[in-house]
């Protein structure tokens, strides 16, 4: 593992909790899973994946281990912890990076299309987005980090609903600005097939045609953050 993945921050800020940024404290694998919400085998993992990556020293004695972050796992935690408090500092409340435009699989039109949906943008948003998304790939991974955590803000929050045969999950949306032109709102879904490293933007135009950006084109975008947490 050359990087370390977003989902392991839990477990290193675990072990900081225990205590683990100067001495060895002994964790389970099981204690450990309950913790971060994962399976005893899902945690096992991320251990030997934080170890390979050198974000962590385990001392195995029988059943019994010890573990200690290791400076560049601290280093991680520090990184994103200035970043995050950096965006909930009322000092800084929006959010600027660069990305790539790339093609998603065409969900976006359909889900976006929804009555369900439509009628809250309509009335949150003040407009009906123009049908599907515009899929950005975050170039640097501290940027693909702190908007993992806008989840917990509570932006615009479009509420799930049902038709009948199934449940939809929430949207929430912040207002966002592409190249300093278009004005647009950043999705965070509920339910996604994308990883991390690729945001959405809903707008009432259509952002490829009004910017003439395609594919693999660059793009700056300015995301607003609230200061209050949901």
């Amino acid at each position: 593992m050359t990087d370390l993945k977003t989902q392991h921050l839990l477990t290193l800020a675990h072990i900081l909790s225990k205590g683990g940024k100067h001495n060895f404290v002994n964790i389970t694998t099981t204690s450990l899973g309950k913790e971060i919400g994962k399976s005893q085998q899902s945690a096992s993992l991320h251990l030997k994946e934080l170890e390979m990556g050198g974000f962590i020293e385990r001392i195995q004695t029988g059943r019994k281990q010890s573990i200690k972050i290791t400076s560049n796992g601290f280093v991680e935690l520090s990184t994103l912890h200035n970043l995050l408090s950096k965006l909930i500092s009322k000092s800084s409340n929006s959010l600027t990076f660069t990305g790539t435009i790339t093609s998603g699989m065409g969900e976006g039109a359909y889900y976006m299309s929804m009555k369900g949906y439509t009628k809250q943008f309509k009335s949150k948003l003040g407009y009906i987005p123009y049908p599907g998304t515009l899929n950005v790939q975050i170039k640097e991974k501290k940027f693909s980090e702190a908007i993992s955590q806008l989840s917990n803000y509570e932006g615009i929050k479009i509420s799930p609903f049902s038709d009948g045969k199934r449940t939809f999950g929430w949207v929430k949306c912040f207002k966002s600005k592409i190249n300093n032109k278009i004005d647009c709102e950043l999705i965070l879904l509920e339910r996604t097939h994308h990883d991390t490293t690729i945001v959405e933007f809903i707008s009432k135009n259509n952002i490829r045609k009004a910017l003439k950006i395609s594919d693999k084109s660059n793009v700056k975008v300015k995301i607003s953050i609230l200061d209050n947490f949901s």
